[in-house]
């Protein structure tokens, strides 16, 4: 069986990923690859980039995890208990399926508001499409 195979120009790493509805229109997420499984057991994967602005809230009904691979700014994530971190390149992420968690990213004294973002692997369990 072979293996699969897209490069950096393809999967959303160097090119910006498909916008995902989001209040300040600043989320984006394409998956890269979806397993080949029945459809409750198939795990996607892609990259997902937040840019500065209004924060994303989003209420995970699946198990996912993230590693941020860039992070131009400042890139906090939240979740419901108040718990919130700072994110920074290498950081992995696990969002149970049932938590709801707030991405925000800011500029700083260094990186202008109109050039922050944030970018992360991630690896759910969903399928294709079902950001």
């Amino acid at each position: 069986m072979p293996l699969f195979h897209k490069s950096h120009t393809e999967n959303g790493y160097s090119v910006k990923p498909t916008a995902i509805p989001a209040p300040g229109n600043n989320a984006f997420l394409s998956d890269t690859f979806t397993s080949d499984a029945p459809t409750d057991k198939q795990i996607s994967c892609g990259f997902y980039r937040q840019e500065a602005g209004e924060a994303l809230v989003y209420p995970y009904d699946y198990d996912e995890m993230k590693i941020n691979v860039e992070v131009h700014g400042k890139f906090t994530i939240s979740d419901e208990t108040g718990a919130s971190y700072n994110i920074t390149p290498g950081d992995t992420l696990y969002f149970p399926k049932g938590c709801t968690i707030t991405f925000k990213v800011e500029g700083t004294d260094t990186v202008p508001e109109s050039e922050a973002y944030a970018l992360n692997f991630f690896c759910g369990l969903r399928p294709n499409g079902a950001a």
